[in-house]
């Protein structure tokens, strides 16, 4: 190796650890700029104007457990379902720990079936709530007494936009 062996291979190890914590810095740079949230959030404007935030279930899990197992909901706010196809869907409240109104939506955002004030359910045999009249693709739950506060009537118009 000569007298210059045991240098060598230290600047090469020295290397190697300098790749990998600028691998390191660059990837906890990456998760730190992009802005990573667990959810979606669509705001749903209803015919007054005003807003909700509606967090977005479409995955197996959300559709599945929805608002379960939450200690309440901040004003304005709650749980957008989004299913793959239009259907009369049914919803329960299994595991919720709040109340809550519900409100079925087609493809085209009419809203189509409501109920209001939804009790929790902690264990089964949980009601079923729907079907709606119509086939929906989208159910919004939030807070107990919403539909009433908005003065919601099937057929009114609904928008959606990505919060990004």
């Amino acid at each position: 190796m000569g007298q210059f062996g045991p240098w060598k291979s230290l600047l090469r190890q020295s290397r190697v650890f300098v790749l990998i914590v600028l691998a390191l810095v660059l990837i906890a740079g990456s998760l730190f700029l992009t802005n990573r949230k667990d959810f979606d959030i669509i705001v749903v404007t209803f015919p007054n104007g005003r807003e909700m935030e509606a967090e977005v279930a479409d995955t197996p899990e959300k559709l599945l457990f929805g608002l379960a197992f939450r200690e309440g909901l901040p004003p304005n706010s709650g749980m957008l379902y989004i299913f793959e196809t239009s259907d009369r869907y049914r919803m329960r409240t299994k595991g919720f720990k709040i109340p809550v109104d519900m409100i079925w939506v087609d493809e085209s955002r009419h809203v189509v079936h409501m109920v209001e004030g939804a009790d929790p359910c902690s264990q089964d045999p949980c009601p079923l709530y729907g079907p709606p009249p119509e086939k929906a693709r989208y159910v919004i739950q939030t807070l107990a007494g919403f539909i009433k506060l908005e003065g919601l009537v099937p057929g009114m118009e609904l928008k959606f936009t990505l919060r990004l």
